[in-house]
């Protein structure tokens, strides 16, 4: 599945116990819904890794939904795990605290969890 806007890219990949959501772009205020409604929509599997390599904004919105995101899969018996975020979201992770929340898994580690096969890839597409 893939979720396409002209400020805002969320693709998924979908593996047996591992969702992986790619998050490009600027999640604001104007995206923030779209990007809700990806994490929202995610198949349940055990481990739902964000990857903020490309993201270029976190807004206050943002975190919010992360937040809550964290909190909605952890419920279910999951993990929301933050994958390599940019330096500008790595810090605004920093400065609101959800480091301390949230994993945040490490370049070198995603290298590694990239090696192990999945059984689907999937792309949504959402319109900011």
């Amino acid at each position: 599945m893939e979720e396409h806007s002209d400020r805002l890219d969320v693709q998924l990949s979908v593996g047996d116990q591992v969702v992986l959501m790619r998050v490009a772009g600027e999640v604001d205020i104007a995206t923030v819904a779209a990007f809700r409604s990806a994490l929202w929509s995610a198949p349940v599997r055990p481990v739902l890794q964000v990857d903020l390599s490309e993201l270029r904004l976190l807004s206050a919105a943002g975190v919010r939904t992360l937040l809550a995101a964290h909190l909605r899969v952890r419920a279910r018996g999951g993990e929301l795990v933050l994958v390599d975020p940019s330096p500008v979201v790595a810090r605004v992770l920093r400065a609101t605290g959800l480091h301390r929340v949230m994993p945040i898994l490490e370049p070198a580690r995603v290298v590694e969890a990239a090696r192990r096969p999945t059984a689907a890839t999937a792309h949504l597409q959402l319109v900011a």
